[in-house]
């Protein structure tokens, strides 16, 4: 299956596409045509195709697409067809908010550590899985296989952590810091950057821009 040149924005989709059908499957729906899943979506079926069509399209003149098929084929393509072990780093407010979060691991993120450097949470069991000093995370990751590191600590922090963790094999970061830590890390390490106050500016800005084109 070819993929190179995938826009960012078709890549942006796909999650939205495998939450849809997933939905979809949960209500017992067996096939879907474009047109069907472009008005629960709110993209152009046209839109819809052309991005499917980057991956081999998957559906069949007549007939639309097998919910089921196209679920697990888009599944695949996201690499959720495969367990990825995860660990937190920061035990605070978000940290163990996320901990807490079930879905993660009907997606195939499985949890398996949480640290802190904070004293007070060692120890703590956040869904059965204790809170550990930063300290130890050298040794876990050598005595567990992790892909994953979730930072939800202080921007100023991050530099020192994401280093001693590649040191020690990490290769993809979920950083919900203020920092674009993809400007620091080795060639070869992937970085999701959240920015939770830049989605919060967005929404802003939306509702501004509403407000203004309706006063005219």
């Amino acid at each position: 299956m070819e993929q190179k040149g995938i826009s960012k924005a078709v890549i942006k989709r796909l999650p939205r596409y495998y939450r849809y059908l997933s939905e979809l499957l949960e209500e017992g729906v067996e096939r879907i045509s474009s047109n069907e899943l472009s008005e629960k979506m709110r993209v152009t079926a046209s839109q819809i195709r052309q991005d499917l069509n980057n991956f081999g399209g998957f559906g069949q003149q007549g007939y639309g697409y097998n919910v089921k098929h196209l679920y697990d084929e888009i599944a695949k393509i996201l690499g959720l067809d495969k367990v990825h072990s995860m660990i937190i780093i920061g035990a605070g407010n978000l940290g163990q908010a996320l901990a807490k979060y079930e879905n993660f691991e009907k997606r195939g993120f499985k949890l398996v550590g949480i640290f802190d450097k904070n004293e007070e949470l060692f120890g703590k069991e956040i869904r059965g899985i204790p809170v550990q000093s930063i300290e130890e995370i050298p040794d876990f990751l050598k005595e567990n296989e992790v892909e994953i590191a979730t930072l939800t600590i202080p921007k100023t922090e991050v530099a020192q952590i994401a280093d001693m963790l590649v040191k020690n094999g990490i290769r993809a970061f979920w950083n919900y810091a203020h920092m674009d830590l993809n400007l620091r890390v080795p060639k070869g390490v992937i970085v999701e950057n959240v920015h939770l106050s830049e989605s919060l500016m967005r929404l802003s800005y939306n509702m501004t821009s509403y407000e203004r084109d309706h006063k005219k």
